[in-house]
């Protein structure tokens, strides 16, 4: 049990410091006037996230509460928790997936939103609306994965959270995308789109590296247990990250964001099937996503208009759906799979997720706009957040006056 706790508690740790990849990659796409916002926001939701799950969310989801005794929590009274604390770093592990949504959605909603209806969005997702989905696909609430099994003969199947994570997160950041409108500016009325260049490419490309090492935490150890682990997660989990990286390369023209996009991309199709599918499967899928990614980012932005600044809707929305449908393509037996999967069940599991997250995203935003507002000002967004929430940039020494 003891080496079981700590292998969870590395997993745990590998998928916290991702958040520290998610600062940097928003950091580095943002402009130079946001920076200081981009790093505040992601260390605060986690804290808000942490503390939103252990008093409701994880609740929500499995049913489990810890206000109780800590000889009870370390599983020395014999009463539910395993011995060691291993529900505990179990809890921790879940943490980490929880406050991955609000990293994924502050990266549509950067340098406009305000901050405190950010951090009470934080609460309410993390303490209900994502823990309800989470309950129904991971904790088998409600009886509909029981009900997909008994229908098309398996049940909907996500490993590590193309759409529990990835597509609730970025289907969510849509509505609040929507709800929020776009960058002071962004769109002139005569049609034209200004332009708006990353501040730092090497800062971006740390946050891309950060999340691609901690991302075989995230996958891999969600096995939760030495006994159950994989090495073929970790070899899918590979190949998907490499084809991403070299389909972006090739459809983007060279682009460095794009490059570094594209590696998550395929990492966020692979987590639904990256313990079913063959390294084929999986190379096929990353290279799909990146793709994806790389055509869908423009026409966002571009041709519907929506100014999605990370473009969290194409990498986090449209390629977790990709990989949960693709789960159940490349995960079947006759591709080479491991089997076990279901195409209608997962094509079924991945549009209710979809319709789910943008209705949770339209309650909790369209309920904040309409209580407490959620865009910065005008004046504000051209000072930028740094100096308008924190009062202070990204380097002080050179806002000094006289």
């Amino acid at each position: 049990m003891g080496a079981d706790v700590f292998f969870v508690l590395m997993g745990a740790i590998l998928v916290f410091a991702m958040h520290g990849g998610f600062a940097f990659l928003e950091v580095g796409t943002v402009q130079h006037k946001n920076q200081v916002n981009a790093l505040v926001k992601i260390l605060v939701d986690f804290a808000l996230s942490a503390i939103a799950y252990f008093f409701i969310g994880y609740w929500v989801a499995y049913g489990v509460t810890f206000l109780v005794s800590a000889q009870t929590l370390s599983g020395g009274d014999g009463t539910g928790f395993a011995l060691q604390g291993y529900d505990l770093v179990k809890f921790f592990f879940l943490t980490t997936f929880a406050a991955a949504i609000p990293a994924i959605i502050s990266g549509g909603i950067a340098e406009r939103m305000k901050f405190l209806p950010q951090c009470v969005a934080t609460v309410m997702i993390v303490g209900l609306f994502y823990p309800f989905f989470e309950g129904i696909v991971w904790g088998g609430n409600f009886g509909i994965n029981d009900w997909l099994e008994a229908s098309f003969g398996a049940p909907f199947h996500d490993f590590a959270g193309s759409i529990v994570v990835h597509g609730v997160g970025g289907w969510m950041a849509l509505s609040a995308v929507l709800l929020l409108g776009p960058r002071f500016n962004r769109y002139k009325e005569d049609g034209r789109i200004q332009g708006i260049p990353p501040s730092s490419i090497p800062w971006l490309a740390m946050g891309s590296w950060m999340l691609c090492v901690g991302w075989f935490g995230f996958n891999v150890m969600t096995a939760v247990n030495l006994e159950s682990i994989s090495g073929l997660v970790a070899m899918n989990s590979l190949m998907a990250m490499v084809g991403g990286i070299v389909s972006a390369l090739i459809v983007g023209r060279n682009d460095p964001g794009f490059v570094h996009n594209g590696a998550l991309a395929g990492l966020v199709a692979v987590c639904a099937g990256s313990d079913v599918m063959h390294p084929v499967g999986s190379l096929i899928t990353g290279a799909a996503a990146g793709a994806l990614f790389v055509w869908a980012f423009s026409w966002c932005q571009n041709k519907l208009k929506v100014d999605d600044v990370l473009g969290v809707w194409p990498l986090h929305g449209l390629c977790g759906v990709l990989g949960g449908i693709a789960c159940g393509i490349f995960g079947s037996e006759a591709l080479g799979g491991m089997g076990g999967v279901s195409f209608a069940s997962q094509l079924i599991g991945s549009v209710a997720g979809v319709v789910y997250a943008m209705i949770a995203g339209a309650i909790v935003y369209g309920v904040l706009r309409a209580l407490i507002g959620l865009r910065m000002s005008d004046d504000d967004q051209r000072i930028g957040a740094d100096l308008a929430i924190h009062k202070i940039g990204a380097n002080p020494e050179g806002d000094r006056i006289g």
